[in-house]
């Protein structure tokens, strides 16, 4: 999969981050709680206009929290 650019990227990311967090009918508190990441954190990932980058292991932490596979937040829906 490739993004033109990095606001296409980080706009997927989040955007399947709130769908697979809202699949497991977990609130932003409650997902920043169980990956020890701040709220605010969270809310600026998933955030439409997100321009913040985020490490793999964060990532990577939060698509075992989900229970998704880490290339999962790469699909474009």
């Amino acid at each position: 999969m490739q993004f033109s650019n990095d606001a296409d990227l980080y706009k997927t990311i989040g955007s399947n981050i709130k769908y697979y967090r809202e699949k497991a009918g977990l609130t932003q508190v409650q997902l920043a709680e169980l990956v020890q990441i701040s709220i605010s954190y969270i809310s600026k990932i998933e955030a439409s206009g997100c321009t913040k980058s985020l490490s793999i292991s964060v990532l990577n932490h939060i698509a075992n929290t989900l229970n998704v596979d880490i290339c999962d937040f790469f699909v474009r829906r």
